[in-house]
């Protein structure tokens, strides 16, 4: 476990959870962080990460995370009983 990490409850965007069988719509994990989060949800998913981040990394362009209604980066800290969302991007035109 992470050093001041605690629960976060943690909403997939649909596409990216039919993305990987057996992954709920929501779970919690533990995490200290949005990146500790994206760990724990690729240790559980495996290959999860590589959805949500690309290699530099960052967040990728096509995916927003979102912290208690806040766009997050890698680095947002998370605290025990944050809401966050991993939603895929729209685009339209």
């Amino acid at each position: 476990m992470k050093a001041n990490a605690g629960e976060v409850n943690v909403t997939l965007a649909a596409p990216l959870a039919d993305l990987f069988p057996g992954a709920p719509r929501r779970t919690s994990v533990i995490a200290g962080n949005v990146d500790h989060m994206v760990d724990a949800l690729d240790e559980k998913w495996p290959g999860m990460r590589d959805r949500i981040c690309d290699t530099t990394p960052k967040i990728r362009k096509h995916m927003n995370i979102f912290v208690e209604g806040e766009r997050a980066t890698l680095e947002t800290p998370l605290a025990p009983g944050a809401d966050v969302y991993v939603l895929t991007a729209i685009s339209g035109g």
